[in-house]
């Protein structure tokens, strides 16, 4: 190379470089890198559940939206004979264990449930399949049960990870009865 391209390469290189170090600045301005985001999906609730599988199944989850009626009433005795009738009826309905779980935490029963997660959990992947609509459920309740055990960092990665597929949901760290529902 001689001196001649050297002197017009040099600024031109410079150049390059700033305006590459310029442009991928500005293009990561906007990006949180607090938190990394994969895409948000749409929890599949109870009542979505709705007409998926049998009329034994849907007498079963009528059955779990009475409960969670009763628990967002305040009427927690009545909202868990509901949940223990719609698993008498249809025991491999995975939400009937799942608002048994969501009751239980919120009651400050943290064995039972942690029990009737891992049920669910279980019937989830036998039966319909366990995928990131009804995963997000599960996720967020065992950082709850992690949280109330005083596991806080097994927690907080949960809960991040339950915020990260549904933010809606698990902004504040807690699951109603009437997200559920």
């Amino acid at each position: 190379m001689n001196e001649r391209d050297r002197l017009f390469l040099g600024p031109l290189v410079r150049a390059l470089v700033v305006f590459l170090t310029m442009a991928s600045l500005t293009a990561c301005a906007g990006f949180d890198f607090s938190r990394s985001r994969g895409p948000e999906v749409r929890p599949l609730t109870v009542s979505g559940a709705l007409g998926q599988i049998d009329s034994t199944r849907d007498a079963s989850l009528r059955l779990v939206i009475e409960g969670l009626d009763a628990d967002t009433g305040g009427r927690p005795d009545r909202a868990l004979a509901s949940y223990q009738r719609a698993v008498r009826v249809d025991p491999t309905n995975p939400f009937a264990y799942l608002a048994l779980a969501r009751h239980h935490l919120e009651n400050g029963s943290l064995d039972e449930a942690d029990a009737f997660l891992g049920q669910t959990r279980a019937l989830f992947e036998n039966g319909q399949g366990l995928g990131d609509d009804v995963d997000v459920w599960g996720i967020g309740l065992r950082a709850g049960i992690d949280r109330a055990r005083g596991l806080d960092e097994r927690a907080d990665q949960r809960f991040e990870a339950a915020r990260t597929l549904s933010p809606e949901i698990w902004a504040d760290e807690h699951l109603s009865s009437a997200e559920l529902r």
